[in-house]
Order: structure tokens, then C-alpha cells, then sequence
């Protein structure tokens, strides 16, 4: 397995590396096409020049040959690389051409004349090796091949030649000189290119981690619309539905028994899987789940629209539920049944209160059809008149006499039938095959456990299971382009669900590598030189001010870098002056100064390495570290420090130029014809070479990537100005003494236009300005791009942050806070960095959710008057009304949970005007099976205390609102079992006898009232509350009960110190 997963992780790589190599290929196309440009241009100004100054095109034929032929090569290239298709798949090839026609070139320039010189056109191999790095689409290692098959051709050519041609010393010197200049050149090249690859590299991983992000962007926004679906928040204002709507209640017979005997785990299983079951035939039959209230599950057929079949839907239903469950009994041998009502009518539905909100629906309709299953038979569907004028004879039916079962439908007169199921009719639609139990196994087995092993068959999805698979829905949804919500199927078994967690995977991965490619495809020719709306086309600036202003100020790592390589450039001009200079001792004491001055440039550059190497000598230098740091975030301290460093290299660079004293001289000393092919006199063979380390010097602005362009423009420009007016006015004698004439036309018609050394000098330093212009302009729109990729990146994680945040908050709003840390997966990020709705699992907590507490405090409290206030009449909107004052109570009793004193009371639903509460279920894992005896009181105190201060938001309300609401309040303390269930709209709820026994305490309390346990009522009182003895009460399915009322008059300062 390790050697395949290996295999696939590199099989992985390799497709990313050819989509870089793409990526990279397309990148390049805009630097080709400027040299292409440059070279037409530079060919096209030689001719001009050329043929304005009438030199005779037969003595000099092979020069305009070769340079018109190249003036057409370049414009055939440049034809071609527009073509896009061929340009993708031959880019290497019209490279070679571009390189092949330099290399000829300079080589027509060393040989359009018959003098020889060892410095002949060395500027323009060096311009060869520059762009065969910086301009040419090769990568690195066919640069550096390339780069010293120029160097070197030039070397050895020159060599053979002047062997050949000795009529003195052999000239070593000026050869090293090449060589050094050549070296430079390529060093220069090389880290120039090493830089832009790792910032394209950057470009290209930042690219595909933006098209990454903004896929799970499109993704995360889906998933909180599941979410949010999920969390019962798809209204959110309460609104009344006109057209008939079709509701349905049904309650398992006989679970309360069987739960009993159930442990946590079993128990959460069979809820789960039962109302897994019931929502996969809810969506079967177009019905809305609105609710599951401990084992009684309501849903409601006509949402949002109402249509002719949902009351036959409505119907089915319940019959496929009693169905499901006859099918549970005999397979299991338990008795269980379904007893379910449906009644036809309006709703009002929405979301109300706070906290733990809720889809739900309200109307003296869904009051009917409660009743109507409470007054139903199990195993049958109960229906009233109003539902069977909608079934139009689909199903036979019988006499219900709910009446006689239920004293609310005897109170309305309400008549009743019971709907006759034709699978029962059907001998061949009720055999089915049930796996029957063995009795040696029903001997064995508890029912709970026959029950749980049955059901776990069904495999019904656990909830926010579809969370675990988020990239299902990129293939669906976002490819499709619609908001389509997934259905949620039965669990598949779990070698599909793994096959399928792969191919989700794949299909992720290979989604991305499509969206890489269509995107690299979009980087057509034409889209390059269009320039991005948030950069201005003729100085490249941001138009956002504040975009500019974080671009000035970006750190730059690499800085201290690119002071070394200028570093380098600084000592190699050294060395070619020292092999040509004729004073050698005053150059060294220059050197001296300005390496001093360069060094400690470089110290303060690498003071922090300079620490790390040596710490125990600089401890208490701290403030290396410091410098070390402000150059690399500091702009106004790394300004300096590149003009200091461009200073001495132009310094050294202009030494022999500007300071070397020589005496002309008057004789023989000068050239001799060159038709007899002697080179110049040794007192001017420094001359070209102090150009050169002129030139050399224009390249520190390919040295330094991240400044920027304006600053290096200047830097050109000045410096070859100054140039200029060197070699045209200041040393303009010294130029026409090398050459024994007084006539610059008549050496340039002797030896052309690349060996006259005035002419040849301005043409090269203008070539390089133009060169290096170009590649600072091309490194700043690189990098100018690359800051918007990146900044487009932190707005797309703000935003998919913000979408995660608010799917956390919708998360916890449905399930109390240390249960939705479970589900989302605090510790674990994703690729980008960040918090991922995919870790929503965590690995602990991939099965269901369930945990028993050994005490936690329950409380119900009701509005018992808020029955008699709704009324559904058109003053209050059909009951529109009445159900924004029941929202305003809501809310004003959740407002009290975010208060720090009530921070352990987790509101566990609304049922109608019912408020539930739990305290005791917060807490780490461990804490609550542990509680010592005092923290298991204190929940109960509180809880007390949330009750008073619920019945104060109540007094408030009714001084505002002009009423005279009360509040009725049941409390009980226990053992309880937690869980979450349900695969569409999941939820939290609490089960247990302690839970039952709350809710009798509250049914069959008085209004104003807090009704407590005999067990509740001794530990209040020894927390200082008084309590009064009711006496024995009848309890439904408990029998009679002593119960307590809390005084709270009394006690409310008394049980202050608990805040």
C-alpha cells in the first residue's frame, strides 16, 4: 500500500509540474515577443545608421546581409508567436532561432572587418547571455548551456584568431577580462532567473491555491445553504399560507417502555435510524419535517405550495410509517405500533425567538391534528373530514370515533375516519421478506438490542454526514451552475461509502486540474498586453491608493540577496580593471574604500544571519536582529541602502573611464594601418574595457527584482547620461587617439559601424538601457500581478472564513456549543490555511452522537394563557399577530441565556409556548459524568433562577403589551441521555424519565407556579430555598407523586450569591 500511495502522490506531482511547464511556457510569450521587438528595432537602427552615413555597401556587404536577414528572421518569429498554437508547441524551437541569429550576428561583427581585437563585440555576447536568462523562454538548464556555448565560442574564436594573426604578446589580459565579463553576465542571468522561477513557481501554486479557493468557496457557500436548511432557518419571518396544507403527527406506541431499557447508545441508534427511515419516506412522498418531539414526529404536506395530491401524499405517508414499523415488530418480536393523525388546514410557519431556532408551524389546525393522533388507534392513520374531502375516494375508509378517545375532538364535534391500508388487501404487497429472528436469539437478546441490530440494517444517513463529503458537490452543483440540494439517501455500506470518499477526492482534484488548464488556456497572446483595471497601463501603478500603499511596503526577504549579487557585480569590475588598469595601486586604494563602504552595506543586510551564526559573541547585540528586520519591512531604510550600492558600483565602474591618466601620443605609437591587422597600442587597451564595466554596471537593476521600476528607470538614465557625456565630451580626445585619425567617418568606412569605439560605445550603452528597461518593466508587472493574485487569495479566505463562521454559528445555533465543537473540527485546517466545513467530522465523533449525564436539570415552562389569547381572525392577520407576541416572548427568555450567571442553561426547544431548558449538559468530556455533589445542586439553583428571571421577562411583557400572562414552570433533576438525530434537519434533544417527569411537572402545575420533585425540593432547600409541600398528585404513566412548590418571593435574595 505505501508504494502505490507513493506512486499515486507522484502521479499527482507530475500532472502539476506538466501544468506548470504550460503555465511557465505561456508566461514567457510576453518577454519573447519584447526582445523580438528590441532586436527588429536594433537591426532596423544599425541600417539607418548605416546607409545615413553612406558607407560603401560592398566593402561592408556581409555586415548588411547578415543584419537584414535577421531583421526578417526576428519579424518571421514574431509572426509566428502570435500564432498561439504553434508558438505553445515550438516555443523552445523559436527560441534556439532567436539565439542562433544573435549568436551570427556578433560573430558578423567580430568579422565584418579585417582588424581583430581581443574585446571585439564582448558587449554583445553579454547581451546574448542576458537575454538567453532573462527574455528567452528556455529554462535554466538549457540557459546555462546555452549561455556558455556563447561565452565560450566567443573565447575560443577570438583565441585562434589572435594566435593566428600574433605579431606581439599574446593578449592573456584582455581574454581574462572576457571571460570575467562573461562570468558576471551569466551570474547575473542565472540568479535573475532563479528569482523569476521561484516567483512564477509562487504565481503558478498561488493561481492554483486561488482557483482551489474559490471552488470551495462556491462549495462552502452550498454547504451553508444545507446547513442552514439543515438548522431549520429556511423562513425567517413567520408568514401565513393561504392554500390548504396537509398535517400529520405520529407517535411510536410503546417506545417509552422500550426506551427504558435501552442504553444511550441504542437509544440514539433507534431514533436515528427510525427517523431516518421516516424522513426517507417524507421526501418520498413530498412532505416537510417540521419537528421531532421525543418520539413523536410531525410533518406537513403543501409546503410552500399547495398542490391537489398532497393530501393522498399526506395519507401515504402514514401508512408507509405504520408500514415501516409493522415490519420493525415482526421482525424484532417487540411491540411497537404507529399511531398517526393527519388533518387538513391553514398554518402560520416561521422561526421564532433567539436561540436554537426552529422551521415550525402554528394554527388551531396543527392543534387538531396533534389531537388526532392522540385520539387515533396504532397501526392506523386517523384522519378528519376536512382530509378526506381531499383524498377524492383514494382510499376506503371507516368510522374513527375519535370522539369517544380524545376529549378536544369531542369538545369540536370533530368526526373522524380511519383509513383502510390496501396493502392489507393485498396478501401479494404484505408478504415481504422480513429476516425472522431465531428464538434461541429472542431468548438471549434484550428488545432494545434485537431492535438496534435490526434497524442499524437500514442504514439511515447520520446527521451532517453530507458535511464529511463536500466536494460531492462540485460535480453537481457548482459545475451545473444551479443551487440544487442534495438529497440525503440511506447510508450506502462502508466499502462504497470509502470508495466513494476517494473518487470524491479524485474528482476534486481532477476539477481543479481542469479549471488550471482552462485558465492557463485564457493566458491567450492577445489577453497578456491587456492590462488589469486596477493597474494603470503607462506606470504600472495601482489605481487603488490603498493597493499602491501595501505594495511600497511589502517585505522583502530576498533583499539583502540582491545586495550580495550586486556585491559580485562590484568585485568582477574590480578584477577586469585590474587586468587592463595602468594604476593599479591607486585603483586598489579606491577598491579599499568602496568595499568598505559595500561591506558594512552587506553587514547591516545580514546582521541577523551574522547573530545566528555567532550567537554567543553577539548576545547582547540584539539590535542586529533589529536592523536585520526594519531592511527587510522597511522601504524608507532599504532606499538607502540600494543608492549607496548602485553608487560604488558606478564608482569603480567609471575608475579607469574618468581617473586613469594617459599620455597621448604623437607618433608611431598609434595604430599601424589597420589593412596590415596590428591591434591598438597598449596605452589604450583599457578603453573598451572601462565601457564594459560601465555596462556591467546597468545590470545591478536586474539584480535588484522587488524595487522599484521608477527607481531603476532613474538609475539607467542617469548613469548613462553620465556615460555619454564621458565618451562624447569629457574623454572625446582619447576616443579619436585610439584610432590614428582625426576622422571618425573614415575609421567607421574602414571598420564599420561595431569597431569604431566612440560609436560602438554609445551603441551598446544604448542597447543595454533599453534591455535592462525592459526587464525591470517586465519584473515589476510580474510582481504587481502576483501582489493582486495574492490579495485576491486573502479576500477569497476572508470571505470563505466568513461563510465557515457562519455556518459554525447556524451549527450552534441548532446543537448547544461543546456538541458542535465535536462536529466541527476546531483543530484541523484545510489546504488554504483555514478553519474547513470539510473536518465538520471530526475522526472521534464519525459515529452518532450520545452521551448519558448522571444529573441534569430540566425545566419546562409554559404560557398556558397564550391558547385562549391566539385567535385566527383578520384583526390580527389570522392569528399573525398573536404569534409575533408568542416571538417577543420567545426572545426576550432566550436574551436571558447570554447572560454569564445563566451560562450553564442550554435551551433545548419551543414546543408550541412551551420553553424547554436543560442545565448540566455543558462542560469538557469527563467533567460530566464526574460532577462532584455541589456542582449537580448548583445546576438545580440555577435553574430555579432561570425560572424566576423568566417570570419577570413575562410580568414585563405584560405591562407592555397590556396582558396577563403566567407562566407555569416544571423542574425535575436526574440521570439523561443527549444525543443528535435525524440526517435532514438534525437535532439535539435530551431523552429520559427525568425529562418525562419534568414535563408532568409542568402540565400538572399552576400558573405562576414552580413545581418541583420530592428529590428536587430537598436539595433546593439545602441551597436556602423554601419549599411548599403540594402533596400527592396523579402523574400520567407514574402514578402519584409528591410534589413541591419553590417560594420565590422569598428566596429571590436568598439565592443571590449563586450569580
Amino acid at each position: 500500500m505505501p508504494a502505490k500511495g507513493k506512486y499515486l502522490l507522484n502521479e499527482q506531482e507530475l500532472k502539476q509540474e506538466a501544468l506548470y511547464r504550460k503555465f511557465s511556457c505561456i508566461s514567457q510569450y510576453q518577454p519573447l515577443v519584447l526582445l523580438l521587438g528590441l532586436s527588429v528595432l536594433t537591426c532596423a537602427i544599425l541600417l539607418v545608421l548605416f546607409f545615413s552615413l553612406r558607407l560603401n555597401v560592398h566593402s561592408h556587404a556581409v555586415f548588411v546581409g547578415v543584419v537584414s536577414g535577421a531583421l526578417f528572421v526576428f519579424l518571421a518569429v514574431f509572426v509566428l508567436v502570435c500564432a498561439e498554437a504553434f508558438t505553445q508547441r515550438w516555443t523552445m524551437l523559436l527560441g534556439l532561432v532567436v539565439w542562433a541569429t544573435h549568436l551570427t550576428m556578433g560573430f558578423t561583427f567580430i568579422y565584418g572587418a579585417k582588424l581583430v581585437q581581443p574585446w571585439d563585440q564582448v558587449p554583445f555576447f553579454l547581451f546574448i547571455i542576458i537575454t538567453v536568462f532573462t527574455l528567452l523562454p528556455f529554462q535554466m538548464s538549457y540557459a546555462v548551456i546555452l549561455s556558455i556555448a556563447s561565452s565560450v565560442s566567443h573565447i575560443i574564436v577570438l583565441s585562434v584568431r589572435l594566435h593566428m594573426d600574433q605579431s606581439g604578446p599574446f593578449p592573456v589580459n584582455p581574454l581574462l577580462s572576457n571571460i570575467v565579463v562573461f562570468l558576471c553576465g551569466a551570474a547575473v542571468g542565472a540568479f535573475h532567473k532563479v528569482q523569476m522561477e521561484k516567483a512564477l513557481r509562487q504565481t503558478f501554486q498561488d493561481t492554483l491555491r486561488c482557483l482551489g479557493i474559490r471552488m470551495k468557496l462556491e462549495i462552502e457557500k452550498r454547504q451553508q445553504v444545507q446547513v442552514n436548511l439543515q438548522a431549520h432557518t429556511n423562513c425567517t419571518e413567520m408568514r401565513r399560507l393561504t392554500g390548504e396544507s396537509h398535517i400529520l403527527y405520529a407517535d411510536i406506541v410503546g417506545f417509552t417502555r422500550l426506551a427504558s431499557d435501552c442504553s444511550p447508545k441504542e437509544l440514539v441508534i433507534m431514533l436515528n435510524e427510525l427517523f431516518g427511515k421516516f424522513d426517507q419516506i417524507a421526501k418520498e412522498n413530498e412532505c416537510m419535517r417540521i419537528k421531532i418531539l421525543g418520539d413523536c414526529y410531525y410533518c406537513v404536506s403543501g409546503l410552500p405550495v399547495s398542490l391537489p395530491r398532497h393530501a393522498r401524499n399526506c395519507v401515504k405517508m402514514g401508512l408507509d410509517m405504520c408500514e415501516a414499523i409493522k415490519l420493525v415488530r415482526d421482525a424484532t418480536g417487540v411491540d411497537i405500533n404507529m399511531r398517526v393523525g393527519v388533518h387538513s388546514g391553514n398554518v402560520l410557519c416561521g422561526v421564532i425567538g433567539l436561540r436554537k431556532w426552529q422551521f415550525d408551524v402554528w394554527s388551531h389546525d396543527v392543534t387538531l391534528a396533534n389531537h388526532m393522533e392522540s385520539g387515533g388507534l396504532p397501526g392506523r392513520v386517523h384522519i378528519t373530514e376536512a382530509t378526506l374531502k381531499h383524498l377524492s375516494r383514494a382510499y376506503e375508509v371507516e368510522e374513527g370515533n375519535g370522539h369517544l378517545r380524545d376529549s378536544y375532538l369531542k369538545e369540536l364535534s370533530v368526526k373522524t375516519y380511519l383509513v383502510i391500508d390496501p396493502r392489507s388487501k393485498d396478501p401479494s404487497q404484505n408478504t415481504r421478506s422480513v429476516p425472522k429472528q431465531r428464538m434461541s436469539d429472542g431468548l438471549k437478546m434484550r428488545a432494545s438490542v434485537r431492535m438496534t441490530r435490526y434497524l442499524e440494517s437500514w442504514g439511515a444517513v447520520k446527521p451532517f454526514a453530507h458535511l464529511q463529503s463536500r466536494e460531492g458537490f462540485l460535480t453537481d452543483a457548482m459545475v451545473n451552475g444551479k443551487n440544487r440540494c442534495k438529497d440525503i439517501p440511506m447510508r450506502s455500506a462502508p466499502s462504497q461509502i470509502t470508495e466513494r470518499n476517494k473518487s470524491q477526492k479524485s474528482k476534486f482534484d481532477e476539477e481543479l486540474h481542469n479549471e488550471m488548464i482552462t485558465t492557463i488556456d485564457e493566458l491567450s497572446s492577445s489577453k497578456q498586453w491587456v492590462t488589469s483595471e486596477e493597474i494603470s497601463r503607462l506606470t504600472l501603478w495601482f489605481t487603488k491608493r490603498e493597493l499602491e500603499t501595501q505594495y511600497r511596503t511589502i517585505e522583502m526577504p530576498g533583499f539583502k540577496y540582491y545586495v550580495g549579487c550586486a556585491g559580485f557585480i562590484f568585485f568582477c569590475i574590480f578584477i577586469i580593471q585590474m587586468f587592463v588598469t595602468k594604476q593599479p595601486k591607486r585603483l586598489g586604494e579606491t577598491f579599499a574604500g568602496l568595499a568598505c563602504v559595500l561591506l558594512l552595506t552587506l553587514t547591516i543586510c545580514f546582521a541577523g544571519h551574522i547573530q545566528k551564526l555567532f550567537p554567543e559573541k553577539f548576545e547582547s547585540c540584539q539590535w542586529l536582529t533589529a536592523i536585520s528586520e526594519a531592511v527587510v519591512k522597511r522601504s524608507f531604510v532599504r532606499l538607502p541602502l540600494v543608492a549607496i550600492t548602485t553608487a560604488v558600483i558606478v564608482i569603480i565602474a567609471l575608475f579607469n573611464l574618468v581617473f586613469q591618466t594617459v599620455q597621448l601620443p604623437t607618433d608611431a605609437a598609434y595604430i599601424d594601418c589597420p589593412k596590415n591587422g596590428s591591434i591598438i597600442d597598449e596605452h589604450f587597451s583599457y578603453l573598451p574595457y572601462s565601457v564594459y564595466s560601465c555596462i556591467l554596471a546597468l545590470l545591478v537593476c536586474g539584480v535588484f527584482l522587488k524595487v522599484s521600476f521608477e527607481l531603476k528607470a532613474v538609475f539607467l538614465f542617469i548613469a548613462c547620461a553620465i556615460y555619454y557625456i564621458i565618451i562624447c565630451c569629457t574623454k572625446k580626445d582619447l576616443f579619436i587617439a585610439c584610432r590614428n585619425s582625426n576622422s571618425s567617418l573614415e575609421v567607421i568606412g574602414e571598420l564599420g559601424l561595431m569597431k569604431h569605439p566612440q560609436m560602438m560605445s554609445c551603441i551598446y550603452i544604448t542597447l543595454f538601457l533599453f534591455t535592462m528597461l525592459l526587464i525591470s518593466r517586465q519584473d515589476e508587472f510580474c510582481f504587481r500581478q502576483d501582489f493582486l493574485l495574492k490579495n485576491k487569495n486573502r479576500t477569497d479566505k476572508d470571505e470563505i472564513e466568513l461563510c465557515e463562521n457562519l455556518t459554525r454559528l447556524l451549527l450552534e445555533n441548532v446543537l448547544p456549543a461543546h456538541v458542535a465543537a465535536l462536529f466541527v473540527g476546531e483543530n484541523k485546517k484545510n489546504e488554504v490555511g483555514l478553519l474547513s466545513t470539510n473536518t465538520l467530522l471530526n475522526q472521534k465523533y464519525k459515529d452518532l452522537y450520545y452521551k448519558s449525564y448522571d444529573c441534569v436539570c430540566v425545566m419546562f415552562a409554559s404560557v398556558p394563557d397564550y391558547k385562549e389569547f391566539y385567535t385566527e381572525c383578520d384583526i390580527n392577520k389570522e392569528g399573525l399577530e398573536c404569534l409575533r407576541l408568542l416571538n417577543e416572548i420567545i426572545a426576550d427568555f432566550d436574551e436571558l441565556l447570554s447572560k454569564p450567571k445563566f451560562s450553564g442553561v442550554e435551551k433545548i426547544k419551543t414546543i408550541g409556548s412551551t420553553y424547554m431548558a436543560a442545565a448540566g449538559l455543558s462542560g469538557t468530556h469527563g467533567q460530566e459524568t464526574k460532577q462532584d455533589r455541589e456542582r449537580q445542586q448548583a445546576q438545580i439553583g440555577i435553574m430555579v433562577e432561570f425560572a424566576i428571571a423568566l417570570m419577570g421577562k413575562l410580568d414585563g411583557i405584560n405591562r407592555h403589551s397590556f396582558n396577563s400572562f403566567r407562566l407555569r414552570v416544571g423542574i425535575n433533576h436526574g440521570p439523561v441521555i443527549a444525543g443528535v438525530i435525524g440526517a435532514r434537519k438534525p437535532q439535539y434533544d435530551i431523552w429520559g424519565n427525568t425529562v418525562n417527569v419534568a414535563s408532568r411537572m409542568e402540565s400538572t402545575g399552576e400558573l405562576g407556579k414552580i413545581q418541583v420533585t420530592e428529590e428536587s425540593s430537598d436539595v433546593l432547600q439545602k441551597l436556602g430555598y423554601s419549599c411548599e409541600c403540594r402533596g400527592l398528585i396523579n402523574v400520567k404513566g407514574k402514578g402519584e407523586l409528591k410534589t413541591f412548590f419553590v417560594c420565590t418571593d422569598s428566596n429571590k435574595q436568598q439565592a443571590m450569591p449563586l450569580s
